[in-house]
């Protein structure tokens, strides 16, 4: 199967989804699975895994209603308050549910870029594994320092790196991205998601080749067996459409082996998330 690793709903907001501002008009919409799956049947793809947008407990019981219906959405990425003394309630109120398969929380809006190794975070991200979820990495560049240390901290942990990392494609860098890629790359305990590039270049007018210093990067770094294919839809209209992105992964992967291409663009992300949320 061909599987979106990375993609959100939403019934528009503009209180719930600030984070949307007057320059993504196009986000200022519903966004629903009949919706995607209009999308996914241009390209042939067979299904996604919804991650949050809103760090709100109601949001990830949303998603797992929408997935409940709908044989298309394999899992769901919600949010719970790892923070809080009451994590492991907010976990068990979700324990029954076999399609939610990992966390995430927005990392990359924390000021503070060692976030994730104050105590309390710490405390709830060790609370997952007992519950067999994953956990979305969400971070800037600035912040692949402090991702590092979390998952060497957690080594039977499951993390996966969304959106690359979110590397500074508009202006052409890769240092000191690259290096600390790599480094993240040796824990065997990370995956990869190529995935929210096109919003990191300019928008509507980035070019195929100014990706590909960065495929090459995490390429390396994780291989065949730890990357996966997502289109961070409908966020990516902001720059292309569903098709583009698709095209654009597509288009680089052409030449590997059938089998790379298998893992990378659907093996991969049902083994991570459905292999180790399930119950």
């Amino acid at each position: 199967m061909n599987i979106d690793a990375h993609q959100h709903f939403w019934k528009y907001d503009p209180i719930e989804y600030g984070w949307i501002n007057n320059t993504m008009a196009v986000l200022k919409r519903d966004y629903l699975p009949d919706d995607l799956d209009r999308e996914q049947a241009q390209v042939h793809f067979d299904g996604s895994i919804a991650v949050q947008a809103r760090q709100t407990l109601e949001e990830t019981r949303w998603l797992l209603e929408l997935a409940e219906s709908n044989d298309r959405i394999h899992g769901v990425v919600g949010w719970v308050d790892l923070r809080s003394p009451q994590v492991g309630e907010q976990l068990e109120r979700f324990r029954s549910r076999p399609k939610f398969v990992g966390v995430r929380h927005v990392v990359q809006d924390e000021p503070d870029v060692r976030f994730m190794l104050d105590q309390a975070f710490l405390r709830g991200l060790g609370l997952l594994r007992d519950y067999k979820l994953t956990y979305d990495l969400l971070v800037f560049p600035k912040q692949l320092a402090a991702a590092i240390e979390v998952a060497q901290r957690f080594p039977e942990q499951q993390f996966v790196l969304d959106h690359i990392a979110k590397p500074l494609i508009r202006e052409g860098t890769l240092p000191p991205w690259d290096k600390q890629i790599r480094e993240l790359g040796k824990c065997p305990n990370v995956h990869c998601k190529i995935s929210g590039m096109v919003t990191e270049a300019k928008w509507k007018q980035w070019k195929s080749q100014d990706f590909k210093p960065y495929l090459d990067v995490v390429v390396e770094a994780f291989g065949e067996d730890r990357l996966m294919v997502g289109s961070d839809w409908p966020v990516c209209l902001l720059s292309a459409d569903y098709g583009e992105v698709i095209g654009l992964a597509r288009n680089y992967f052409e030449t590997f082996s059938e089998s790379a291409k298998k893992k990378i663009f659907g093996e991969n992300a049902m083994r991570f998330y459905t292999g180790s949320g399930t119950r």
